[in-house]
């Protein structure tokens, strides 16, 4: 990194990085694990001198996380590597939640934790095995992006399948609620940004546990390429909080998936007139 003028050592938060040698030069915390999570925490609030030192400050302090054994959560992955881990341009975003996560943790108590690690690992890996990319993960939820629709679609469908095959302790049923939209937000350190993630957020928690349930974009991209057995179902047109313009939804149906929901949750009905 080039030297800094006192200008610019005065605008970096002294928690964010160790200290500043005899250079000038910023030097990251990279001496012990508290260091390193201040590090992760307060990246983005450091005004670095250009994009290549932005990168290396990232790619040190992921190597730093890992030599002292912390894990990024959360939208730090994307704040330290949007570009090289996250897709551009038009794009679909996937979201999945854990229903009645608060009745389950009351029922289950220390049993909750290895259940929703459980849930967790089925999510991923079916994410993974669409080509898909996590951007967050946090409590019950997880929030994943694909480059292509259909792959979101394949991925959706393989989640509700295996959480009606398990891991759920005897005596309970759980189900996840998948939402599904596609757009073309902006990337940026902190992780996506646009009306398009919040579409997506806002669909996500209209669905019942096991329905998925995806946007009239989505459905123009997939409608061509549906697999055998796969159709969709139009449940109207329906206006969510802080959104201008109503979504018209679709719920996935497979042969082996639950078919029968109540109307969507946290929205209001177009009037047909």
């Amino acid at each position: 990194m080039s030297p800094l003028d006192a200008k610019q050592r005065a605008s970096l938060p002294d928690s964010a990085f160790a200290y500043i040698d005899s250079h000038g030069k910023r030097r990251l915390p990279i001496n012990d694990a508290p260091h390193v999570r201040n590090a992760l925490a307060r990246f983005n609030q450091v005004v670095f001198e250009d994009e290549a030192a932005r990168d290396k400050a990232r790619t040190r302090l992921l190597r730093a996380a890992m030599k002292h054994g912390v894990v990024p959560i959360g939208f730090v992955r994307a704040q330290l590597q949007p570009q090289r881990r996250l897709p551009k341009g038009q794009v679909t975003f996937l979201l999945i939640d854990l229903e009645g996560s608060t009745t389950l943790l009351a029922r289950l108590g220390d049993r909750y934790a290895s259940l929703i690690a459980e849930v967790r690992r089925a999510t991923r890996a079916a994410v993974r095995q669409a080509g898909g990319r996590e951007v967050d993960a946090r409590a019950d939820d997880l929030f994943a992006v694909f480059e292509r629709a259909p792959a979101a679609l394949e991925a959706a469908l393989a989640i509700q399948r295996a959480m009606r095959a398990g891991p759920w302790p005897e005596g309970i049923d759980g189900r996840v609620r998948i939402g599904v939209h596609n757009g073309r937000p902006t990337l940026t350190d902190t992780g996506y940004v646009g009306l398009s993630v919040h579409t997506a957020a806002r669909i996500c928690y209209a669905a019942h546990g096991g329905q998925i349930v995806v946007s009239s974009a989505v459905r123009s991209a997939v409608v061509d390429s549906l697999a055998d057995g796969v159709g969709l179902k139009s449940l109207g047109a329906w206006r969510f909080q802080g959104l201008r313009e109503p979504e018209q939804l679709y719920q996935v149906e497979a042969t082996d998936l639950l078919a029968d929901f109540p109307p969507p949750r946290s929205a209001l009905p177009v009037d047909a007139a």
